[in-house]
């Protein structure tokens, strides 16, 4: 026994040397960055914006895994659930982080202390948006077009931040309407080119180029400024609603315990990226203001954007 205890730590001084040189080699294979929508949204955009050069930066394929439903709990969870070596990250926002949590029965996760919250990149208005024909010609319209029974709005999901935005709006104007919930922002735009809802709300990321188009009408942006994307489109503000402003953020998160050198790693990467011109420029396109926050700060953040969003969500008694 004399002789087995010197081998015994030998060999966990032996372990613990290899784990430390694997965490320093991180990463040495791809990582996945989870999105909580389909294709095509606003979260799945910025991913793909991001994934490249984060690639280029890590030396390793940042691959983009659509898990989209419940409000963005079924991504959450899973990266909730992901183990800390920072091969399973997620593209974090106000969804999955915000909302969703409080719109199930049982709350799947603690968005503060079951995630570590590496970076924020930026934060974009919902806007509200009608089918041209169809649709109210303005926000202030929609009393009388919401008089027809059976009136819709359709969002990027139930628990989304289009969503909670729409129960507001609700609230706000004393209006009935149905939410027709969808997978993403892009299928939701599609039955609202086609007439099949005649409202929409949703972040405003996706649809600058359908409102530019005249595919939709764009009716109000939840900012207090006016977007200069759409200048033409008011702010809720200028239209006498100020309790419907509201911003969704955009960051990166990954499993909580998360190893610091990781952390660190990937915070200076994206701090990079988000500086890049050729980002700014592309973020500035989708209606995206750059905002960087590094982890402690951006932990804070998501704490007190969820306890903020808390009594809304659970006032206006979502159920996806």
């Amino acid at each position: 026994m004399t002789r087995a205890r010197p081998v015994a730590a030998a060999a966990a001084l032996l372990w613990s040397l290899q784990a430390l040189a694997a965490q320093a080699a991180w990463p040495e294979k791809p990582v996945r960055l989870v999105v909580t929508f389909a294709a095509g949204g606003a979260s799945d955009i910025v991913a793909r914006t991001i994934a490249d050069p984060l690639a280029r930066a890590l030396g390793q394929p940042v691959v983009v895994d659509n898990k989209p439903g419940a409000g963005g709990t079924i991504g959450g969870s899973e990266v909730a659930r992901a183990p800390a070596d920072g091969y399973t990250l997620m593209l974090s926002n106000s969804t999955p982080l915000s909302i969703g949590p409080w719109t199930v029965p049982r709350q799947p996760y603690d968005p503060a202390k079951q995630f570590t919250h590496v970076a924020m990149l930026g934060v974009a208005p919902v806007l509200f948006m009608a089918h041209p024909k169809s649709g109210p010609a303005s926000l202030k319209d929609l009393p009388k077009a919401a008089a027809t029974p059976g009136y819709t709005f359709g969002s990027g999901g139930p628990g989304s931040i289009g969503h909670i935005v729409g129960e507001m709006t609700k609230a706000a104007l004393k209006v009935r309407m149905t939410h027709v919930p969808y997978r993403g922002g892009a299928p939701m735009a599609t039955d609202l080119i086609a007439g099949t809802i005649p409202l929409g709300i949703d972040v405003i990321t996706a649809f600058v180029p359908m409102v530019k188009a005249g595919q939709i009408r764009g009716l109000a942006v939840t900012t207090r400024e006016r977007s200069p994307l759409l200048p033409e489109v008011p702010s809720v503000v200028e239209l006498g609603l100020p309790q419907l402003v509201a911003e969704n953020y955009f960051g990166v998160s990954g499993p909580a315990g998360l190893p610091k050198d990781i952390v660190d790693k990937l915070s200076k990467a994206l701090d990079h990226i988000v500086a890049d011109p050729a980002t700014v420029r592309r973020f500035t396109e989708l209606g995206i203001t750059p905002m960087k926050l590094g982890p402690e700060p951006f932990a804070a953040f998501v704490a007190k954007q969820a306890a903020e969003w808390a009594p809304a969500i659970k006032a206006a008694d979502l159920k996806p």
